[in-house]
């Protein structure tokens, strides 16, 4: 992969860190059981679909970081007062469940190889 190359899919990745942040943190406060649930599975698929991406654990570091930076973004709130997270248990399983996955997608080294000699069933 170029160097051009990967500086796109590394903005991407951080890109769609923010949105998938930012979309989590409001879904899983409006519905409460279910939307955390949705919220937690597309954090992991943003985090083990940079994984695959870019091949590696950096992959990982650049969506985690775009979602790191939308989720504490929105922590902080307005000097009005409006806030998205006001310290539930939903917003704390939120933040360290992504949290969590992070690290957990981030724990895979290298990717599984695929066997070239290997024959499949299918033939």
């Amino acid at each position: 992969m170029s160097t051009a190359t990967k500086a796109a899919v590394h903005t991407v990745l951080v890109v769609l860190g923010v949105l998938v942040g930012l979309a989590g943190a409001l879904v899983q406060g409006a519905l409460f059981p279910g939307g955390l649930l949705l919220a937690l599975l597309a954090t992991a698929a943003l985090f083990y679909g940079g994984l695959r991406a870019v091949g590696g654990q950096a992959g990982v570091m650049t969506s985690g970081l775009g979602w790191l930076a939308a989720v504490v973004a929105v922590g902080f709130g307005r000097g009005e007062g409006d806030k998205v997270f006001w310290g539930g248990l939903a917003d704390l399983v939120f933040v360290l469940g992504g949290m969590a996955v992070a690290v957990m997608c981030a724990t895979y080294s290298t990717l599984p190889q695929q066997h070239r000699g290997a024959r499949t069933l299918d033939r």
